[in-house]
């Protein structure tokens, strides 16, 4: 059976645009809207009735819209060619579906990023490489022929849904071609062999000047690699934080200036928090590296410590961090996994809270569609996804982390500003947001098994507010 739909699209783009309309066509700017999403009573991403203002003696969660942080980049997903495989399975317009889901501006939640893989990855149907011929430096033999299958009808229509201004697009490398590597191999970890870091570098210019010329596809972000201190059964490269370094400062980098790709925005790390603080310092505080990076990219497997985002912004100021991966998968369940948990929704509303919170200014999720066992996945490394597909029914369900990520990215508008917020009970989390427009955004968080009482005090009256146990609410409000 498919999970619940959305809201009427009437009501919640009303809602919507009532959010984002100057104070003149939006009514009084006191008038909360509501959106929620319970475990206890089937709401998902539903609206329901906003509290009216009067007296409130629970814990106030204060909001001041004049103190301002990080501008958000937007929301996405991955489009791998797992993702892509899977939707094939369906019919041409349940396919459609799903993706203006995600991507539609009217019917969607809200997505305009997205991220995928340069050759493949372990949500690859197999391991390949863009350019397999062993010693080809002048990269004769490249060419984006493995991703047309797949890849790039994906990542095509989501950008027409989208539309085209609206979509930006972040590439990252899991490996190298095997003949570029120490190990001879794409999968278990090996290095950069030294004499092809301008080849891979020019490799990396490569995919970009194609996809943008040859597939009308530009690519708004890089990251040096995926999970550069991970040997995997997949494919992988292990960089140390110098390494990286030393290849953006003397090939990468270059490398992109002399091709006139500067504006390409270059990350770091791409992975785990807890190597925030090394690979921050150490690229950083090269004056010449971190000339050409524009910030971090980060996932969430490890580790809890948001600090390490706001570490990284006290002492590199001018430095972006994105959250570019995150999924639940059984290494990180404790044998407990299965499909869709709630709990996995709530570790997206836990892990975005607190990602903002610090300084993060996006935020992109791992494959945006998965099969019944959460594959396929090449080397078996099966995970959950917000949208499964059934393809042996032909069933599409929508998750509850469908929902929770849709509490943010539905309502919080590329170009918001996270403002100041805080207090609230014990147990509640919460974050706030003025979009371009001027309207606010608060997303409130409950883990717990108790509902919870609060007040939401935002510059109008206070307003008394419930929130149902193990739920996730959106507090809207107009300028």
């Amino acid at each position: 059976m498919n999970s619940p739909v959305l809201a009427p699209r009437a009501s919640w783009l009303a809602a919507f645009l009532l959010a984002s309309a100057p104070a003149c066509l939006a009514g009084s700017g006191d008038a909360w809207t509501v959106f929620e999403t319970a475990q206890s009573n089937g709401h998902m991403l539903s609206e329901i009735p906003g509290p009216a203002p009067g007296p409130a003696g629970a814990p106030a969660i204060t909001c001041d819209a004049a103190v301002r942080f990080q501008v958000i980049e937007g929301f996405g997903g991955a489009l791998t060619e797992s993702s892509a495989w899977v939707l094939a399975q369906l019919p041409p317009e349940r396919r459609a579906e799903v993706l203006r889901r995600y991507y539609d501006p009217a019917e969607g939640i809200g997505y305009t990023l997205a991220r995928t893989h340069i050759n493949s990855c372990d949500f690859s149907l197999g391991s390949w490489s863009l350019d397999p011929v062993a010693g080809d430096t002048a990269l004769d033999h490249f060419s984006l022929a493995p991703m047309r299958v797949w890849v790039l009808p994906l990542i095509r229509d989501v950008q027409s849904i989208a539309g085209a201004p609206n979509f930006r697009l972040l590439a990252s490398p899991w490996s190298p071609p095997s003949w570029m590597k120490t190990s001879g191999r794409m999968t278990f970890g090996g290095s950069l062999r030294p004499e092809y870091r301008k080849a891979w570098a020019d490799f990396m210019v490569r995919f970009v000047q194609e996809m943008d010329t040859r597939e009308h596809i530009p690519v708004w972000a890089l990251t040096v690699q995926n999970e550069p201190q991970a040997v995997q059964t997949w494919e992988s490269c292990i960089y140390s934080a110098g390494e990286e370094r030393d290849f953006i400062r003397d090939n990468l980098g270059p490398a992109l200036s002399r091709a006139g790709l500067a504006g390409v925005r270059l990350c770091i790390l791409d992975h785990n928090r807890d190597l925030m603080d090394e690979w921050t310092k150490t690229i950083y505080s090269d004056r010449a590296a971190a000339a050409f990076v524009w910030g971090t990219a980060m996932h969430w497997y490890v580790s809890e410590d948001f600090a390490a985002a706001s570490r990284a912004h006290a002492a590199f100021p001018g430095k972006a961090t994105l959250f570019t991966e995150g999924c639940n998968d059984p290494y990180e369940d404790k044998g407990k996994f299965s499909i869709g948990k709630w709990e996995h929704a709530e570790r997206y509303g836990h892990n975005m809270v607190n990602d903002f919170r610090n300084w993060v200014c996006g935020w992109i999720d791992w494959n945006i569609v998965l099969d019944q066992i959460g594959g396929p996945n090449h080397v078996g490394n099966f995970c959950d996804a917000p949208v499964i597909v059934d393809t042996e029914k032909g069933q599409v369900r929508y998750t509850p982390a469908f929902y929770y990520i849709g509490q943010f990215s539905r309502f919080v508008h590329p170009g918001a500003s996270r403002i100041e917020s805080h207090g609230g009970p014990k147990g509640l989390e919460s974050v706030a947001f003025a979009n371009p427009g001027g309207g606010l955004v608060i997303v409130v968080l409950n883990t717990a098994n108790a509902p919870a009482d609060f007040a939401l005090a935002a510059g109008g009256e206070p307003v008394a507010c419930r929130i149902p146990a193990r739920a996730i609410q959106t507090y809207l409000r107009a300028p």
